[in-house]
């Protein structure tokens, strides 16, 4: 298959009827599967009503069909069609986070949208995204597009369109590059099928956010079980890994020196996930800084790309810094934890 690029600046007047966007709404209605920008990461969208698009989407990913997706639309008035009730802190959350990096679950009206696109569960997870290009998309092709990241399944999630490529070139109809995506990482989902709405996946929407808005929030305490039936993406199987193994270090920046030295006197190319504030620290082959500490947005933009970065640098061991489990941090370590098949090292 040859995979066409669409090139489109974001800040173009117009969008919905630009030529690049017609062409990809026209193949997403021809049931192909076409990556679009988002404001967390590049999506691999599909029409969400047919089986045949969603079904692309599993095999160009490589991705388990037990893993339900997401549904994005443009306009909120599209879930009547596919959503059976619309709960009041649900209501709450769409007037105050969509569009944005927020994804919601509602119990699920049967018979529209594909079974396979919510792996025949009885919710369906639903956000409109903040990107001009991918807004503009959405409104061109009318349909309720499902989407998971872009990249093959497992690895890190794409943040721009050449990360698209690197891991589908060739399983894919197009790719439509709106420039880099900003949050960097997934959109928070919340379950709100129940009174007290539950993160079942942390991401660009903090809980701190959530709970100014609608009181009590409840984090998922399976959110790491790999038991469990999934009901939102992100909750089984390891995502986001490097090709190199990567080891999370819970200690002081001298322990994790030790083990740098360790593994080099080993032979092997050791690689370091730090911040600007460290990265002149440590003595290793490669040392990248996944943005600013003091700053953990920074960090949750450039995670994806960084853990990308290792696999240009060939290095065989990859050692990360832990962060904070506060606001975005958060994301950032549900991220990192399943990066790294929940890989530590205590000093």
């Amino acid at each position: 298959m040859n995979t066409k690029v669409w090139k489109v600046d974001k800040y173009v007047d117009n969008l919905e009827n630009n030529p690049q966007v017609v062409d990809a709404a026209h193949f997403l209605q021809e049931d192909e599967v076409v990556a679009l920008p988002t404001e967390t990461v590049y999506g691999l969208g599909g029409n969400a009503k047919s089986d045949v698009a969603v079904e692309k989407i599993f095999a160009a990913k490589g991705r388990p069909m037990d893993n339900p997706l997401i549904i994005h639309i443009a306009d909120k008035k599209q879930i009547n069609a596919f959503v059976k009730e619309i709960p009041e802190k649900a209501e709450i959350l769409m007037e105050r986070f969509w569009p944005g990096p927020l994804t919601i679950i509602f119990k699920k009206k049967n018979g529209v949208l594909s079974d396979k696109a919510t792996a025949g569960l009885d919710s369906v997870a639903v956000r409109i995204p903040d990107h001009p290009v991918a807004l503009a998309l959405l409104k061109k092709c009318q349909l309720p597009i499902a989407a998971p990241s872009a990249n093959s399944s497992g690895k890190p999630s794409p943040t721009n369109a050449q990360h698209v490529m690197d891991d589908l070139n060739g399983k894919i109809a197009g790719v439509l590059d709106g420039g880099s995506t900003g949050v960097g990482v997934e959109s928070t989902v919340v379950d709100c099928t129940e009174e007290i709405p539950v993160i079942l996946r942390p991401g660009g929407v903090t809980k701190e956010q959530l709970e100014a808005v609608v009181g009590e929030v409840q984090l998922d305490a399976a959110l790491s079980d790999e038991a469990s039936k999934p009901k939102a993406p992100g909750m089984k199987y390891q995502h986001y890994a490097p090709n190199a193994p990567l080891y999370l270090v819970d200690g002081s920046k001298s322990f994790l020196q030790r083990l740098i030295g360790e593994k080099q006197n080993e032979g092997l190319r050791v690689g370091v996930l730090t911040t600007e504030e460290t990265v002149q620290y440590y003595k290793s082959d490669v040392v990248i800084a996944c943005g600013k500490r003091a700053e953990l947005e920074t960090v949750a933009t450039a995670l994806y790309e960084t853990l990308r970065n290792f696999n240009q640098e060939k290095v065989d061991i990859i050692f990360s810094e832990m962060f904070p489990t506060t606001g975005v941090g958060h994301a950032i370590m549900n991220r990192l934890q399943k990066a790294a098949g929940n890989k530590i090292i205590i000093e």
